[in-house]
């Protein structure tokens, strides 16, 4: 039976989306939060394979301080990711929880109604102010619902 509570909107790296819809951005590098439960859904944005976890979980292969390595590929993860969010509880997470995580947070935000031009701004006042680290990351989040 799958635990589909989703999380606590002040828990650490909780991203309340416009929509209400709570996505947890996280760093792989520190320990899952102690008081928090396990994500029932997540997306892994490593360049390279992350350890098995006992969740639902999918790796996009996105090296650090770079863009997905498959764009459209990206795309439909994280629109599969957005729409779980609705119900279950969704975890974005890279290396630093910063650059990729941030990234992938502000191009759900896009999804969510937030224009594009105003997703990064978004996610470093409501996630972390560091969010985004790099100039192609932030004209990929400008791009992002362009076909």
């Amino acid at each position: 039976m799958a635990d589909t509570e989703t999380w606590n909107p002040t828990g650490a790296g909780v991203l309340r989306l416009p929509s209400g819809r709570l996505v947890r951005g996280r760093a792989l590098r520190r320990p899952l939060p102690p008081d928090a439960p396990a994500p029932t859904y997540a997306v892994y944005l490593l360049g390279s394979k992350p350890p098995e976890v006992p969740w639902g979980a999918y790796w996009l292969r996105w090296p650090d301080f770079r863009l997905p390595a498959d764009r459209d590929q990206a795309r439909t993860v994280l629109t599969e990711a957005w729409k779980r969010a609705a119900a279950d509880r969704v975890e974005i997470a890279c290396g630093g929880g910063r650059g990729r995580t941030g990234t992938a947070l502000a191009c759900l935000a896009v999804l969510d109604g937030v224009p594009p031009e105003e997703a990064v701004a978004y996610v470093r006042r409501h996630y972390d102010r560091h969010a985004v680290e790099t100039p192609w990351q932030r004209g990929y989040v400008r791009r992002f619902c362009r076909t």
